[in-house]
């Protein structure tokens, strides 16, 4: 089971908006932390993951607590947790405040930004994934405040970054389709930084991905996500992976920070969350379809980790999508 497009699938990625900036050196523009504000600027969205991809010249992207990182034509930068931080090129008087802008950005205008003193030109394509808060718990877990990749490295990083430009070039002819193209191509870049994220991680790193991509930890994570119902021991599920008991708990530890039965109890309450505003279904069969054989012992648990009962949980996330919507 490919378990991060399981874990990508349970999250509902949506909201992968574009903006266009043109900007001429000295220039530089700051990003407010987007948990502060994604309520605000996406209603119905738990979180957003900015990103910008550079399509020519340079830029620095600076941190509060001091990172920079240097940017070139075709890097990706993705920012997992949304912290602030700057974009810039030479020395600005002042910054320009991107978050005036970010409503207009997210509701759709894809209006080229322009800014700067006329110096040296630098493009970017920028943007935020939208998803849901359990995504802390599955891919975004463990992540640096920043990750780098060149779009340009391989043939499937640049189809996309063609891809994408093209699209955003198009912005002033309001082709039909042309939102829903753009959201796609951006759910395709994230997914390809991750995987090459993935996959260049050194051995003793930690976090979700690193597990995921361990073959015992792995393992384990695929048949938790597509078998949540089953009432799991951790000497069954080394079993399955071909381990030892002891090493099974000791990996998944190591790479998760808890023990494998401990991630099933979240997960589990985690999808008996999305049913629940997926439809109408009893509370009675979700309880029994996440795994709990009786739904008392299904509340109890709920109630722990929401902090309210089931019941309530769910009309208050429906009226809540429902005011989003009109």
């Amino acid at each position: 089971m490919d378990v991060l497009s399981h874990a990508l699938n349970a999250v509902h990625m949506s909201s992968a908006i574009f903006y266009y900036a043109e900007c001429t050196a000295p220039w530089g523009f700051a990003v407010p932390s987007l948990q502060r504000v994604a309520h605000m600027l996406a209603p119905g969205v738990e979180r957003l993951v900015p990103y910008h991809l550079v399509t020519e010249g340079r830029a620095l992207v600076t941190f509060e607590d001091g990172t920079k990182v240097q940017l070139e034509a075709g890097d990706v930068v993705i920012i997992p947790l949304g912290d602030a931080h700057t974009v810039s090129n030479g020395r600005p008087t002042e910054l320009v405040d991107s978050g005036k802008s970010l409503g207009k950005f997210l509701s759709g205008d894809l209006r080229t930004m322009c800014i700067g003193g006329g110096g040296e030109r630098t493009g970017f394509i920028c943007g935020y994934f939208g998803c849901e808060r359990n995504a802390d718990r599955l891919f975004l877990a463990g992540l640096p405040h920043m990750i780098k990749i060149n779009a340009r490295a391989d043939a499937t990083g640049k189809w996309l970054e063609d891809s994408i430009r093209y699209l955003v070039s198009e912005a002033d002819r309001s082709r039909p389709g042309q939102s829903i193209l753009l959201s796609r191509m951006a759910e395709a870049l994230f997914v390809e930084t991750l995987r090459r994220y993935m996959e260049r991680l050194p051995p003793e790193h930690v976090g979700w991905l690193a597990g995921a991509r361990d073959p015992i930890v792995g393992g384990a994570l695929a048949l938790l996500h597509q078998q949540p119902s089953v009432p799991w021991t951790v000497a069954e599920l080394a079993t399955k992976v071909g381990a030892s008991r002891s090493v099974l708990a000791e990996r998944f530890a190591r790479f998760m920070g808890e023990p494998p039965l401990a991630y099933l109890a979240a997960w589990r309450l985690q999808l008996a969350a999305r049913l629940l505003t997926q439809g109408g279904k009893p509370i009675a069969q979700i309880a029994f379809e996440v795994g709990y054989e009786s739904q008392a012992a299904f509340n109890r648990a709920f109630k722990r980790k929401f902090g309210v009962a089931p019941g309530r949980y769910r009309q208050v996330r429906n009226a809540a999508l429902l005011s989003t919507e009109q």
